[in-house]
C-alpha cells in the first residue's frame, strides 16, 4: 500500500517521506474542525498533511498537534483546552457517520453530482469531474 501512495505523490508531484509508521489522526481530526472555526482550517490541514506524509510525525501526539497550531498562528494555550475537553468530538463524529452513509472507505474522496473519485487524483481528472457536472471555469 505505501509502494502505491509514493508512486501516487511521485506522480502529481506532492510530498511523501518515508514514514516508518501510522499513526492514530482522531485528535487532528478535532483540531481540525476547531481550526476551521478559527477561520485557520486550510492551513491547519495542509501543515498536519506535510507534518504526517512528508516528515512522519507522530500526529497523535497532542504535543506534536500544539506544534502545529503554533506554526499556523492557532493559539496553542485554546488549543490544549479543545484538546483536554474533546470539545469538537462530535462534529468528527458527525463527519465519519456522513461518511459511512455515503459509502465512503477511502480518503480523498471527492463527491459531485453523483460522481464519485477516489483516492488521489490528477488536477486533470478533478477538472473532468467538475466539468462535467457543468460546474463553469472562473475568468
Amino acid at each position: 500500500m505505501l509502494a502505491r501512495l509514493r508512486q501516487v505523490a511521485r506522480e502529481l508531484g506532492l510530498p511523501f517521506g518515508e514514514r516508518k509508521m501510522t499513526f492514530n489522526s482522531r485528535l487532528a481530526q478535532e483540531l481540525g474542525k476547531w481550526a476551521e472555526d478559527q477561520s485557520r482550517g486550510d492551513a491547519f490541514h495542509h501543515a498536519v498533511f506535510l507534518a504526517y506524509f512528508q516528515s512522519g510525525e507522530n500526529i497523535a501526539l497532542p504535543s506534536v498537534l500544539l506544534q502545529i497550531c503554533r506554526a499556523v498562528g492557532l493559539d496553542p494555550a485554546a488549543a490544549q483546552v479543545v484538546l483536554d475537553q474533546r470539545s469538537h468530538r462530535e462534529a468528527v463524529d458527525r463527519d465519519w457517520q456522513r461518511s459511512r452513509q455515503m459509502g465512503i472507505t477511502a480518503v480523498p474522496t471527492f463527491v459531485l453530482d453523483g460522481q464519485r473519485l477516489v483516492g488521489a487524483q490528477s488536477y486533470s481528472a478533478l477538472e473532468e469531474m467538475v466539468s462535467s457536472a457543468g460546474v463553469m471555469r472562473r475568468g
